[in-house]
């Protein structure tokens, strides 16, 4: 019954079945072939209500709903003029500060395409006019963008939380030096290909000498509170003040209060269309995370956890030979499922032999988590890929092979991030 369950889900799937109808068709499957199946129709709706039945859940919505408002409120471009001032000199400190930027803002959007569309609709054609080549400067934005939802506070670190019963905070926590590592070797890559490629410097002074002349305090000062955001949002989940769902509350009423009377840049009657959106954004992710859990009850009764567990004990005897693996088949999935969905199905599926192998739960979540975002820019369904695309008028496939060398550095970072747990646990 389990094989029947996955092989409906995976033919779902390549069919272009949305993902939470692949989940949806899977879970009720056995209950329509045996009605004698503990998990009938009365038990999937009873799963589904309790998977959304939690405090945890809100921080989701709340987050997307804070991200949209800063997004339309000019964050990224205040971002991005503190950190082209002070690197933007130097060679290769253009793209570094789009890095960089991408690494700030996933620390207020919480999610990759959000990312990639804030700061590419004003980094692309910032660096085009620059000089950089646009589909480098694509590919840039759309691989650094990933980093939404690996530096905390992100989406599918909540999700993973929700269904393993992991603390969010920790997650929270243990994401934040993988998130950095990760920028730091794309900003490698970047630095190499500029001194490869060679840089227009006179165009690069002729912005610096922009920024210099406006003044180092009042570039400062017109991204002080963007640069607050992530103090504020992070520094209180981890001095304990608030939960990560409170954060997000905060994280709303601080994005309305920057973006009305500090920035001035949204007014009062565009405060309805931001909850409007982040509700329709919601409503299909919430479906997801329903019919995720529900999804995650019936393979629990069809005790495809242990079987899983059964079948990787007597294949894997190395860790370090399973973990390898384990990144292939993550760097896979990632190419057809999104991160959050992969997440919650896996992540209980695979607690009880990883933990056998003293794996961290925590340390888990990381390593999924950061694997599955490079799917975000590798075909055929790199979300990124179709955001950043129309900004250059290119080829979405175009702008993911340009990508690759940066797919490279970043497996440079993941490998590191899994093979060395302190990464991620040292502040936990």
């Amino acid at each position: 019954m389990t094989a029947i369950v996955f092989i409906v889900f995976f033919v779902c799937l390549i069919f272009a079945v949305p993902i939470a109808m692949c989940m949806g068709y899977a879970t009720i499957l056995p209950g329509l072939l045996n009605p004698q199946f503990t998990g009938n129709m009365e038990f999937v709706v009873r799963s589904m209500i309790k998977g959304v039945d939690t405090m945890s859940i809100l921080a989701i919505p709340l987050f997307m709903l804070s991200g949209a408002i800063m997004a339309t409120g000019g964050l990224s471009r205040r971002l991005f003029d503190v950190f082209a001032l002070f690197i933007g000199r130097v060679k290769g400190g253009m793209p570094c500060a789009v890095v960089v930027t991408c690494l700030f803002y996933g620390a207020i959007s919480g999610s990759g395409p959000a990312t990639c569309a804030a700061v590419g609709t004003m980094c692309i054609p910032f660096l085009v006019e620059l000089g950089y080549d646009k589909i480098f400067a694509a590919a840039l934005v759309a691989t650094a963008a990933g980093l939404g939802v690996i530096i905390p506070p992100s989406i599918p670190y909540i999700s993973f939380g929700l269904v393993t019963d992991t603390s969010v905070g920790d997650l929270f926590t243990a994401g934040v030096f993988p998130g950095c590592l990760i920028a730091v070797w794309l900003m490698v890559y970047a630095v190499i290909y500029c001194r490869v490629k060679g840089e227009d410097r006179e165009k690069i002074e002729e912005n610096h000498n922009k920024l210099r002349e406006k003044g180092v305090v009042q570039v400062l000062k017109e991204g002080f509170f963007a640069l607050l955001t992530p103090v504020i949002i992070l520094g209180g989940i981890y001095s304990g003040i608030v939960t990560p769902t409170e954060a997000a509350c905060v994280s709303v009423f601080y994005a309305i209060f920057v973006c009305l009377f500090i920035y001035k840049s949204i007014q009062f009657k565009d405060l309805w269309g931001f909850f409007k959106d982040a509700v329709k954004s919601y409503a299909p992710l919430g479906m997801s995370l329903c019919l995720a859990r529900a999804f995650v009850q019936i393979l629990a009764l069809l005790k495809a956890p242990q079987q899983l567990s059964g079948w990787l004990s007597s294949t894997f005897t190395s860790k370090n030979l399973f973990l390898l693996v384990f990144l292939l088949i993550l760097f896979l999935l990632g190419m057809v499922i999104d991160v959050g969905p992969a997440n919650t199905i896996l992540g209980p599926m695979l607690l009880t032999f990883t933990g056998n192998l003293g794996i961290d739960p925590v340390h888990l979540g990381i390593i999924m988590t950061c694997a599955l975002a490079i799917g975000f820019v590798t075909p055929p369904f790199g979300m990124n890929l179709f955001v950043a695309a129309p900004m250059v008028k290119e080829n979405p496939m175009t702008i993911g092979k340009e990508a690759m060398p940066l797919v490279g550095f970043y497996m440079i970072a993941l490998l590191m991030i899994t093979f060395i747990p302190q990464i991620s646990l040292c502040l936990l």
